[in-house]
């Protein structure tokens, strides 16, 4: 089966977790860099990559990399690439998205526009023709430059990997399903352990983590592109990468999870997308303000993305909702506690320095994932002097 070279970004300060799910997969990963894992596979890594990887936003297929300070050594390079491997004659294809680092190539339409047509001149001599129908599959490009090194990969994915398809009703400033998923991989969490999300909002967070303890793959109930794509991954792998899903699944699991939030509509969200990715029963959500945050069990975990303050009257609120957090925390047994935020006084609210302290971009905006670690279950406490 022949072998690919595939790019899987993800959310800035997550690439650990990433290159850990790829390790897990089988897979052997040749470069690690900001924001992106590239590891090699062949067709069948293409479709469990984009079926099991949880903290991942898609799946490229690298055709290739190559210099370019001028546009026309981007067509140039562009028309070189083995474009008639991957696209057929009437296959629908495009440059969706173009970045440029440190390059003296930076105009995203302009870099789009000029690879566009490099790939027409490609594919009209390989076809024999001057006009391509384009109505057939979807063949999006995306390629980044960086430090006017051109890397250009082919979309398997479409729509991002974070759209599992159980989030359908909107909710004010959701987190992304893959970075939630992300988050609690950076935890010592096990569907063995209580976990309680007190700013559930749409129940992201815990649905995402209901699915791991249940083993359900997040790439289950969606599509992917390349699975029209016959010529590059054949049904019958598709077929072989969702029957492997499903034999992954525990349906006998029991895990304590939580989802707490002070909006009576929110919880009704978070229900609702519950029920739609299959875990409604494995999760708790209850109307809660943070001022009734309590559990009288020990070694649990708080896992949440608490409000930001992106409006003035918003901000202003912050110091005592984090003020309670805090409290509400410290009256837990033995318990920990992660959470993400933009808000830059959080440990100084919260009345506590966090143990350990992690960058990640949410999109363009830097937030902090505050750790603050409880005891292990078993570990004896010390006793104060």
């Amino acid at each position: 089966m022949r072998k690919f070279e595939l790019t899987a970004p993800c959310h800035f300060g997550v690439e650990s977790v990433l290159k850990k799910e790829i390790d897990e997969l089988g897979y052997d990963i040749t470069e690690v860099v900001d924001g992106r894992v590239t590891f090699l596979g062949d067709a069948e890594a293409l479709c469990r990559a984009n079926i099991f990887l949880r903290s991942a936003e898609r799946i490229l297929i690298k055709v290739g990399s190559f210099p370019a300070e001028s546009f026309e050594e981007l067509f140039q390079g562009t028309k070189a690439l083995p474009w008639e491997e991957y696209i057929p004659k009437d296959g629908r294809f495009w440059v969706a998205k173009a970045a440029s680092v440190k390059s003296k190539l930076f105009s995203p339409s302009d870099i789009q526009s000029v690879m566009k047509k490099a790939m027409v001149e490609r594919l009209k001599g390989v076809y024999h023709t001057d006009w391509f129908p384009e109505d057939g599959a979807d063949f999006p490009v995306r390629v980044f430059l960086m430090k006017d090194q051109v890397t250009v990969g082919l979309d398997t994915t479409g729509e991002s990997l974070h759209k599992r398809g159980y989030r359908k009703l909107t909710v004010k400033a959701p987190i992304a399903e893959n970075l939630a998923a992300a988050l609690i991989m950076l935890t010592p969490w096990n569907g063995g352990r209580i976990l309680v999300d007190p700013f559930c909002g749409g129940g992201t967070i815990p649905i995402e983590a209901a699915m791991m303890a249940a083993g359900i793959a997040p790439g289950m109930h969606r599509d992917f592109l390349a699975r029209s794509w016959p010529h590059v991954a054949g049904r019958e792998l598709w077929s072989d990468a969702l029957e492997e899903a499903e034999d992954l699944i525990d349906r006998s699991v029991r895990p304590d999870i939580q989802g707490y939030d002070i909006d009576d509509k929110m919880v009704s969200i978070a229900r609702e997308n519950a029920r739609l990715a299959g875990v409604e029963h494995l999760i708790h959500f209850q109307r809660r303000g943070v001022d009734q945050l309590s559990h009288p069990k020990k070694y649990g975990f708080l896992i949440t993305n608490p409000p930001y303050g992106e409006r003035l009257q918003e901000r202003e609120a912050l110091p005592k909702l984090y003020h309670t957090l805090g409290e509400r925390f410290g009256a837990l047994d033995a318990w920990s506690m992660y959470l993400i935020t933009a808000y830059e006084n959080a440990e100084r609210d919260i009345g506590r320095k966090a143990d350990k302290n992690r960058k990640i971009y949410n999109g363009m905006l830097k937030t902090y994932y505050f750790q603050f670690l409880g005891p292990k279950p078993g570990a004896k406490r010390e006793k104060n002097s």
